[in-house]
């Protein structure tokens, strides 16, 4: 489905499901969609399942927007006792819209669990209380995180999902990552499970791959250890003088821990002229989105200099996170939209653009972990593969079969 096709259901108030590859322009629709429905007058809660996602759009936790907190399922004592808090009547009350991106990590107890909040919170036993939910995201990606042995139930398994009888389907089809280039099909091979010769082939070539002395591309490891473990080094071995740079907060204190766990940017920040970087968040004005690369050229008195890898020169100043509910201010903090940028875990990477990547996937250990660091990147060419188990191609057969029921359901939709 094209983007303004699906930009028409959301604007008519439908019930929508935004699906489609890696890549294929999610988050650009949401944020236009977002955009457009509040200069109608359209009260809109921007969450999404995690804290990295919801502050690439500005929003808040759907756990900390719905009152469900760490709770795995909500049950009649809690719900009564959410019950009792009037700001929640008055937050429930007054949304038109909720959009949950990132939702293929978001499982179906709990989203149950906010269906049955907002039914009860408004009084009526319509799916979400009859707010328009638009929900987000690509089921190929990293699943739900359970406790213990829990097994996943996908979003799409919940209760609520069968009884939003409206829910649009629109599965986005074109993607814009990787446009005409090898890595596409062989993406698409992994969301089929259908690998042939020639895409393992491909892939194993990608491993013997040797890295020009002159790149330096983000290194994507499963697990923290190994990506804090390769700054800290790397960061060594550049000579001359460190600059730190602090962050900043005010506002409650759980919001500022939440936006503290959340941002990719750490709450102090080492830097040396020569210092590989990233970029954090987006700002075209100034030249850069999240997952611009580049190294420390400079410090100046309101911010940092940095030469990007397609050449340009930059300036990155202070940048503000913030968290707000019912168009009020929780918290904010501040600080350089920067990270040491050798290595970054898999999960962190999610929703970036990468031009060039070495990826260990060794350690690989969850259905969907190598598609999301392979669709990282824009080209085959820029993929230096450093590692691959036999679980790193691995896609759950749940989400396969319910990948071809989204497509079916969206050609439906196309052509009403």
């Amino acid at each position: 489905m094209q983007q303004a096709k699906a930009l028409e259901y959301l604007q008519a108030g439908r019930n929508v499901l935004l699906t489609g590859p890696a890549g294929s322009g999610k988050t650009y629709l949401l944020n236009q969609f977002i955009s457009l429905a509040r200069k109608a007058g359209k009260k809109v809660a921007v969450t999404a399942s995690t804290g990295i996602a919801a502050t690439h759009l500005g929003g808040t936790t759907i756990h900390s927007w719905s009152g469900l907190g760490i709770a795995d399922r909500i049950d009649e004592y809690a719900l009564d006792a959410l019950l009792q808090k009037e700001y929640l009547h008055t937050r429930f009350t007054n949304t038109d819209i909720l959009i949950i991106d990132e939702i293929s990590m978001f499982d179906a107890p709990r989203l149950d669990s906010v269906d049955l909040i907002l039914r009860a919170m408004r009084d009526t036993d319509l799916p979400f209380g009859g707010i328009q939910v638009v929900l987000s995201g690509d089921f190929f990606q990293l699943p739900p995180i359970t406790r213990g042995r829990t097994p996943i139930q996908f979003a799409f398994q919940a209760r609520v999902w069968e009884q939003m009888e409206e829910l649009a389907v629109c599965y986005l089809d074109m993607v814009y990552r990787q446009t005409d280039d090898p890595l596409l099909s062989i993406l698409q091979d992994i969301r089929s499970g259908d690998l042939t010769e020639d895409t393992v082939e491909q892939l194993h070539i990608r491993l013997e791959a040797t890295l020009p002395d002159q790149l330096s591309p983000t290194r994507l490891y499963t697990h923290n250890i190994d990506v804090d473990a390769i700054n800290a080094a790397e960061l060594t071995k550049v000579p001359g003088e460190q600059q730190l740079f602090q962050m900043t907060s005010s506002g409650k204190k759980d919001a500022i821990k939440q936006l503290k766990k959340y941002c990719l940017a750490p709450e102090e920040l080492a830097l040396k002229i020569g210092a590989t970087v990233m970029c954090v968040k987006n700002n075209s004005k100034a030249g850069y989105v999240n997952g611009t690369m580049g190294v420390v050229t400079g410090f100046e008195y309101a911010g940092v200099t940095i030469e990007t890898t397609d050449g340009k020169t930059i300036t990155v100043q202070q940048e503000t996170w913030a968290l707000e509910q019912d168009g009020k201010p929780l918290g904010k903090i501040n600080q350089l939209p920067l990270r040491l940028a050798w290595a970054i875990t898999v999960h962190k990477s999610q929703g970036m653009t990468l031009d060039t990547v070495a990826v260990d996937l060794s350690k690989s250990f969850a259905p969907g972990m190598g598609y999301v660091a392979l669709s990282r990147v824009r080209t085959l060419a820029g993929l230096y593969l450093r590692g691959m188990n036999q679980r790193a191609l691995q896609v759950d057969p749940r989400i396969q079969a319910q990948d071809l029921i989204f497509l079916e359901q969206s050609r439906a939709f196309e052509v009403q």
